[in-house]
């Protein structure tokens, strides 16, 4: 979804840096000065030796913050003043009237018109400064508004090419489709009775559990689900899971609603197709009510290439709010990249973060699409081998993009106390170095970063014909456990992009038409089904277990939801059923997809009580690759799996690094998950005092075939 651009900047020499590939282990090399109090951008190399080669790259990225930084705020007044454009652009409430106020750098004139003048295109017209804002006061009228609530508005821009265009004002906060009509309408929005809120955001969670989830396609009915209904039905089923945080995806309002809201039209507006803001208001207090925090998706990597009703081409030119030209478009996602280097863009966007957070009350956002964002390559053909130096290589990466990244990330921190702090996720591919490390040290200042590389390994073991018994164990463990030291990572199995269509969800791979056939508990288990049931729960258990500081899945993944997504269009005829999710299958007690939620919810329950996901990283106890087994620990919990399908161990010896007595707190193999309950005793397990996987302490166990068990220290 984005253009590569080959071409190297010819305004300084690029910066290279020499190491090995993050995935290659090699003995530290010995740091050459004391960088554990460095102010300069260089703190990150005491933790990671391998950067000095890039130390003068860390000092030119970290200075070139600062000095923006200084620059915003000696203009500005500081990055939160500056990030409150929704006050002062677009249309306001102010006392005696309403302001209206638009940058327009390619209009000689522009005039507003709407349902408030009948639509005259001339009567209206805005005044304008040296730096292309033009701006408008409307009096009130006898005491009301110039402009009514919920009434149609639009731009009239005169360019200084002399043609005349019409445009839905930028930093419009509505718009919606009317019945049998192609296009939006922008539309003026200000109720006499603001929405009272009722709940305070909750702490933020040490361990995140996150429900990726869509509102439109959240019902089981054929149909577009609303807010409404999302707050009805969806939120105390999250809850109830055990997931203390929601994610929610395409949010911000996009045309064409088959983009799954990647194509964004209008960044301040959210999608009217499910409601209104203070729908979308009742359901974050609803879940805030719930414990759970409410992250959005922001989609700040591109723009939507539509011209009637979004920012493409609003002045007029191809480079208002993005690059001009072949680099200003993505040949993939057909879409448009922004100009990270203008001061109205950083406004613009930043403004957007900060509005999602001030008029909503979201908790955080997960940064779409980060990786084509900061490289100039964008992420295309490229597979990210050569080590620190394709991350500090002034040729290919784009620095006006890490910029705003990093200035981003520290106004939003800016803007709560540490117990409610803004979380921001990076949807980043490339391991980024630096990408989750506070800005003072170097890094960008990112919380956590998703694991992409997990799910492309579930998905790569289930489409090529390897049987599972031939899967590589420390191949396995490695890329769950492959991630950079102090930069936390949001862990999944699989997320929305593995369901949407040209693709299947882990349930679908591992048991296909068997979903439509073999589900009935009244039924014996098939082959594939009682081996896809087993694999799917202990691939979700060893990916939360020691993937990441936090975990996340995608709406009904829970329960092995069966099918793909696919939104209506024109090459299915317009249906939407399969845009939806089928929440029944889950509820009824005599499909096996019912256990599959048991187990999630047992999971989900035993991490919040043990809560092992912000703990140090897993100790591997063991990677038996011909027995098939892992074990290891990790929050004061041993965890032993047999992935081997066609042979069970009968007093299988692990060592562990606590004597005492142990109980199973998760047995995969209960009835209640599907399993063939094949453990009977299940407390007054007694350690040995006798040498064991580098320990003085073993277990003995039955360990039966494809499964596995989580032991706690009976104390």
């Amino acid at each position: 979804m984005s253009t590569s651009n080959n071409s190297k900047r010819a305004s300084s020499p690029s910066v290279h840096c020499k190491s090995p590939p993050p995935a290659v282990a090699h003995t530290a090399p010995v740091i050459k000065a004391d960088y554990s109090k460095a102010t300069d951008g260089t703190r990150v190399i005491h933790d990671d030796p391998w950067l000095e080669p890039c130390k003068q790259a860390l000092i030119d990225r970290h200075s070139r913050f600062v000095n923006k930084k200084k620059e915003i705020e000696a203009s500005e007044g500081n990055l939160v003043k500056f990030s409150q454009g929704y006050k002062k652009y677009g249309f306001n409430r102010v006392e005696g009237g309403i302001t209206y106020r638009e940058w327009v750098p390619n209009a000689n004139q522009v005039y507003i018109m709407g349902e408030f003048n009948g639509w005259n295109r001339r009567s209206h017209e805005l005044q304008h400064d040296e730096f292309g804002t033009f701006s408008i006061f409307l009096p009130d009228v006898d005491g009301r508004p110039a402009i009514q609530h919920k009434t149609k508005v639009k731009t009239v821009i005169v360019t200084k090419q002399n043609e005349q265009i019409e445009r839905i004002p930028a930093w419009i906060k509505v718009v919606w489709q009317e019945k049998g009509n192609i296009h939006f309408d922008g539309v003026y929005w200000d109720p006499e009775t603001k929405y009272e809120w009722k709940h305070k955001s909750p702490k933020v969670a040490s361990d995140l559990r996150i429900y990726e989830c869509h509102v439109g396609m959240s019902s089981p009915e054929a149909k577009i689900s609303t807010y409404v209904e999302f707050t009805r039905d969806v939120l105390p089923y999250v809850a109830s899971l055990g997931y203390n945080a929601i994610q929610m995806m395409a949010v911000m309002e996009h045309a064409y609603y088959a983009s799954f809201g990647y194509q964004v039209t209008n960044f301040f507006a959210i999608s009217s197709r499910f409601g209104t803001p203070d729908e979308l208001k009742a359901l974050i207090d609803r879940a805030h009510e719930l414990g759970l925090l409410v992250l959005l998706d922001l989609v700040h990597s591109h723009a939507s290439k539509n011209v009637d009703d979004g920012l493409n081409n609003f002045d007029g030119t191809d480079h208002q709010y993005f690059h001009g030209g072949v680099k200003g478009s993505h040949p993939i996602w057909d879409s448009r990249l922004f100009n990270y280097g203008s001061w109205e863009v950083l406004r613009f966007l930043m403004s957007n973060a900060n509005w999602y957070i001030e008029e909503y009350k979201f908790d955080g956002f997960r940064f779409d699409g980060v990786t084509s964002m900061i490289y100039q390559h964008h992420g295309v053909n490229h597979s990210f081998v050569n080590g620190y130096d394709e991350y500090f290589n002034d040729a290919l990466v784009e620095n006006d993009a890490i910029l705003y990244l990093t200035l981003v990330n520290d106004m939003l921190h800016q803007l709560r106390d540490e117990d409610h702090r803004v979380i921001t996720i990076s949807e980043e591919v490339s391991g980024m170095a630096t990408m989750c490390r506070p800005i003072s040290e170097g890094g960008m200042g990112f919380d956590y970063r998703l694991a992409m590389g997990i799910p492309d390994k579930w998905i790569e073991l289930l489409k090529t014909p390897v049987l599972d018994e031939d899967w590589n164990m420390g191949n396995i463990v490695y890329t769950l456990t492959n991630r950079r030291h102090l930069e936390p990572t949001i862990a999944y199995a699989e997320s929305h992009d593995q369901a949407l269509v040209g693709d299947k969800t882990i349930a679908f791979w591992l048991m296909d038409a068997e979903m439509y056939t073999n589900m009935s508990v009244l039924q014996t288990p098939s082959i594939v089904t009682a081996r896809g049931i087993a694999l799917h729960k202990i691939i979700r258990l060893i990916t939360c277990a020691i993937g990441g500081e936090g975990y996340l899945t995608f709406m009904g993944n829970e329960f092995g939801h069966p099918e793909w997504i696919d939104f209506p269009r024109a090459g299915n005829n317009d249906s939407y059923h399969y845009a939806r999710r089928r929440f029944d299958l889950a509820k009824d007690d005599l499909l096996r997809y019912s256990h599959l939620l048991n187990f999630e919810r047992a999971m989900l329950h035993l991490e919040q009580k043990y809560k092992w996901l912000p703990t140090p990283q897993a100790y591997i106890t063991l990677r038996n690759e011909g027995d098939k087994v892992v074990a290891f620990e990790r929050g004061g919990l041993f965890f032993v799996i047999n992935f081997n399908g066609v042979q069970s161990f009968t007093d299988y010896a692990i060592g562990v690094s606590t004597a005492g007595k142990y109980k199973i707190a998760l047995d995969v193999d209960a009835k209640e998950f599907g399993g063939f309950e094949r453990i009977t005793k299940h407390d007054g397990y007694f350690t040995e005092p006798k040498p064991q996987d580098g320990h003085q302490h073993r277990l003995l166990m039955y360990l039966p075939s494809r499964t596995a068990l989580v032991f706690a220290k009976d104390d």
